[in-house]
C-alpha cells in the first residue's frame, strides 16, 4: 500500500504527521492510482455541490429564472461571503420570488478572514446569505419553485428536492441510493457517505459528459473561479490558472476532489484526521504526480500556486514557524 503524508513541520522538525486516502480512476470506474485506502467510506461534504446543482440545470430551473453562469457558479459554491458572493445569492432569490429567510443554512464567520474581520470591525449582521453555502440552497429553493414542492424543509432527507438529489449523486457515482449514507451536513442539507473511489468515478463523468447540464456547470466553474470559493483560496486559483484543464472543489473535514478532463480521470482524496488544512497541499501533490506519470498527453499550468503547495505557518507575531508539505507517492495500476 503507498502513502501519502502531510507533515506538519515547526522550527525544522516534524510536528505533526497527517495520512491522506486517495482514489484516481477514469470514466469507467478503473482505479489508476491510489494511496492509502481508496475504498475509505466518507464524508463527501461540499465537494457533492456540482452533482447537487445538476438537478437544477437538467430539469430547467435555472433556464426558468434566468440562472446564468454566475449564478451556476455560485449554486457549486463554498464561497467566502465576499460581496460578490452575498450579491449573486441576492440576486437568485429575487429571481425565485424567495426571502433571504427562506435558506435553510444559518449563518457563519466567513471563510475569508479579511471577510470575517470586517464583518467584525462593521458589527455587521451576519445572515443567512453569508453562508459559504447559500448558493447551493437558492438552486434547492428555485428546483423546489420549479417543479411546485413546499419550499419548507427543502433541505432534509425525504424531500422531494433531496430525493431528486440522491437520485443524481447514485448516477453519477454508481453507488445505489439505500447504499449512500444520509446525514447533516454543516448547512443543515443533506451530506452523503461513499467511497473516495465512486467520489473519484462521479467526477472523472463529469468532467467528460457530453449531457447539456453537464457542460453548463464545468463552463460556469471555469468562467468564475472567483465564485466558486474566494480570493486567496485554492478551488479558485487553480481553476483560474490551469484554464480548464482541472476542475476542482473542496470539502470540509479534508475532502477535496477533482477531474482532469483531458486525461478522463476523476480523484477524490480525505486527510484521515479531518484536518482542513492539509487538503490543498495533498491535492496539488496528488495533482503533480499524475501529470507527471501522463507527461505530453496535458499540459495544466500551475505556476503562482506555491503557497498552496506547502503553507507557511506563522505564530501570532507573523513570524514563519514551519510548514505543511507532501511526503510520499501514490501507487500507479
Amino acid at each position: 500500500m503507498s502513502s501519502l503524508l502531510i507533515e506538519s513541520t515547526r522550527s525544522g522538525h516534524v510536528e505533526s504527521v497527517h495520512h491522506v486516502s486517495v482514489a484516481v480512476v477514469d470514466a469507467s470506474g478503473a482505479l489508476v492510482a491510489s494511496a492509502g485506502d481508496p475504498e475509505r467510506q466518507s464524508m463527501w461534504r461540499s465537494a457533492a455541490k456540482p452533482f447537487q446543482s445538476l438537478p437544477l440545470v437538467r430539469d430547467g430551473a435555472a433556464d426558468r429564472y434566468g440562472f446564468g453562469t454566475r449564478e451556476l457558479a455560485l449554486s457549486c459554491a463554498s464561497h467566502s461571503s465576499e460581496p460578490v458572493h452575498r450579491e449573486v445569492c441576492a440576486g437568485m432569490l429575487k429571481a425565485t420570488g424567495c426571502e433571504e429567510s427562506r435558506l435553510a443554512c444559518g449563518p457563519h464567520p466567513p471563510l475569508s478572514q479579511a471577510v470575517a474581520d470586517e464583518a467584525l470591525r462593521q458589527g455587521t449582521p451576519l445572515t443567512p446569505r453569508w453562508s459559504n453555502c447559500s448558493g447551493k440552497h437558492a438552486g434547492m429553493l428555485a428546483l423546489a419553485k420549479h417543479h411546485g414542492w413546499h419550499t419548507e424543509g427543502y433541505e432534509r432527507a425525504g424531500h422531494p428536492v433531496q430525493e431528486r438529489i440522491l437520485d443524481e449523486v447514485a448516477h453519477w457515482t454508481g453507488v445505489e441510493r439505500g447504499a449512500l449514507v444520509q446525514a447533516v451536513d454543516g448547512c443543515t442539507a443533506v451530506c452523503f457517505g461513499l467511497p473516495l473511489r465512486a467520489m473519484a468515478l462521479a467526477y472523472a463523468r463529469f468532467g467528460v459528459s457530453e449531457l447539456d447540464a453537464a457542460r453548463r456547470l464545468r463552463e460556469a466553474m471555469w468562467a468564475h473561479p472567483e465564485l466558486v470559493a474566494g480570493t486567496g483560496r485554492l478551488c479558485t486559483e487553480l481553476m483560474a490558472v490551469g484554464r480548464g484543464g482541472v476542475l476542482a472543489k473542496v470539502g470540509a473535514e479534508g475532502i477535496y476532489s477533482a477531474a482532469v478532463p483531458a486525461l478522463g480521470l476523476g480523484l477524490s482524496l480525505k486527510v484521515e484526521d479531518g484536518d482542513a488544512r492539509c487538503s490543498p497541499p495533498a491535492l496539488l501533490e496528488v495533482l503533480r504526480q499524475v501529470l507527471a506519470r501522463y507527461e505530453g498527453r496535458v499540459s495544466v499550468p500551475m505556476e503562482g500556486l506555491g503557497h498552496h503547495v506547502e503553507p507557511l505557518q506563522r505564530n501570532t507575531r507573523g513570524a514563519v514557524t514551519g510548514s505543511l508539505r507532501a511526503v510520499g507517492g501514490l501507487r500507479f495500476t
